[in-house]
């Protein structure tokens, strides 16, 4: 339950179109739902503005259903992440307008009445080998209201790729980096726009990438100022950081 549906149940009460019963019956699982093998956060979207996030790996795909139709049983939108192609047969038997996007491993279900955020967020991705954590990012933001632009293979091995587009991802409001090896393309696009520049760390890489370590290392010690960085491979951690950060500059409540 979010803000906008208790708003719109107590003003319903106030005016006589529901009854006692209906507000019970929609508070009674606040603040979470116990469903033995999981306690369903249904509280989240009302403390933050969105729903709680699944994250499937380490789950039964049925255990995922489970919760997905319980996230959604008061219309909510779904977000679960890392996922395959099992646990979306299992989430779409209980939500058969569940989505599923194969390159993010992402199944979704947008509430309708979700309001659209304003302004942009530009994913930027080094490489064609970034893109399942880049999609992470952006099919998470789009699920969240965000408008999205796509930035693809514009890393620092061919220079000119990245300039050539700076002008166009300086639009936005946030910017996400994507990157793998040494991880150097934050540090260089943070150097040419004034914008938050969010970095991810991929675990694309020969031996000396020891999976990620190395790229999030160079984020970290990032000669641009204000790069902010998140785990390897954590697409969606950055949706949320820049999702947060559109919603507080537009001084919009949870």
């Amino acid at each position: 339950m979010d803000i906008n549906t208790l708003d719109n149940l107590l003003t319903r009460f106030k005016e006589g179109d529901v009854s006692h019963e209906t507000i019970f019956a929609a508070l009674r699982k606040l603040p979470f739902e116990d469903l033995g093998f999981a306690r369903v956060d249904h509280h989240r979207a009302l403390r933050q503005g969105f729903p709680e996030v699944i994250y499937c790996e380490g789950k039964t795909p049925l255990q995922v259903a489970q919760i997905a139709k319980s996230i959604c049983a008061d219309g909510e939108s779904l977000l679960a992440t890392r996922a395959d192609k099992s646990t979306f047969a299992a989430v779409i038997h209980e939500l058969p307008d569940a989505q599923y996007d194969k390159m993010a491993r992402i199944i979704s279900r947008v509430d309708d009445a979700a309001k659209q955020l304003a302004g942009e967020v530009a994913v930027v991705c080094a490489g064609t080998s970034d893109l399942p954590v880049a999609e992470e990012a952006a099919v998470s933001l789009e699920v969240m209201g965000c408008h999205v632009s796509r930035y693809v293979d514009v890393g620092v091995a061919g220079l000119q790729r990245l300039l050539s587009v700076v002008p166009e991802i300086a639009k936005a409001q946030v910017i996400i980096a994507v990157a793998g090896m040494e991880g150097a393309m934050p540090a260089v696009l943070a150097g040419l726009v004034a914008q938050p520049v969010i970095a991810v760390p991929t675990s694309v890489g020969y031996g000396t990438n020891f999976g990620g370590l190395a790229a999030l290392l160079g984020m970290l010690n990032s000669c641009s100022s204000g790069v902010t960085v998140v785990n390897i491979d954590n697409g969606f951690g950055a949706a949320m950081a820049a999702w947060k950060i559109l919603r507080t500059a537009q001084n919009l409540e949870a």
